[in-house]
């Protein structure tokens, strides 16, 4: 069986990691693709994260229906600092050791790539696997590391909080049904739009 692993915040998720998770899910020929919202990423300060359970269920809903994917709550579930290395071994013991691991993630991640905890064990545990993305170069990008171009798409779970605290439309930049409860919930408005 070969699975892919896509992890992030998702905060929020967006057409962006949709179009990657569907083109990585064909171009590597992968059984399944499992999302992994974290609980807190170690990389991102957690003032603009919201809370795991809003990002969750937006994942939920904005893959619900595609059978290809999946979604884990065990980063969610751990209550702590989210490690990839953590995920991937708790992967393994899952799926066991004929599962052909792919993690999956954006070219931004090159330039602290070796920066992340037990970098050289997540290699060993998983192909690791880097997709393109807008404004970030593939360039440098080590051995132990494979890539796959998918259709570059320039939109940013960032420029979409921003949209929001202006009070501009995000149609079509998220799936609607992740739209209407982002609304319904008024998420992501500052103290003062509230």
């Amino acid at each position: 069986m070969r699975i892919g692993i896509l992890g992030g915040t998702f905060n929020p998720i967006h057409i962006g990691h949709l179009i990657l998770a569907e083109e990585a899910h064909f171009k590597l020929k992968l059984d399944k693709l499992v999302f992994v919202p974290a609980f807190v990423p170690p990389h991102k300060s957690s003032s603009e994260v919201i809370n795991a359970k809003d990002r969750l269920e937006m994942v939920r809903l904005a893959i619900e229906d595609n059978p290809a994917f999946e979604i884990s709550t065990f980063e969610i579930d751990s209550k702590k600092k989210s490690y990839s290395i953590d995920t991937l071994k708790e992967f393994r013991a899952r799926f066991g050791e004929d599962a052909e691991l792919c993690f999956i993630t954006g070219s931004d991640s090159l330039k602290d790539l070796f920066s992340w905890k037990n970098i050289n064990d997540i290699f060993k545990i998983s192909k690791f696997i880097v997709a393109n993305r807008p404004g970030y170069p593939m360039k440098e990008v080590p051995k132990e590391v494979d890539t796959v171009v998918i259709t570059p798409i320039e939109v940013s779970s960032e420029d979409i909080r921003k949209r929001l605290t202006e009070s501009r439309s995000i149609r079509y930049l998220v799936p609607e049904k992740v739209r209407k409860y982002i609304l319904d919930r008024k998420l992501y408005l500052t103290r003062s739009d509230l």
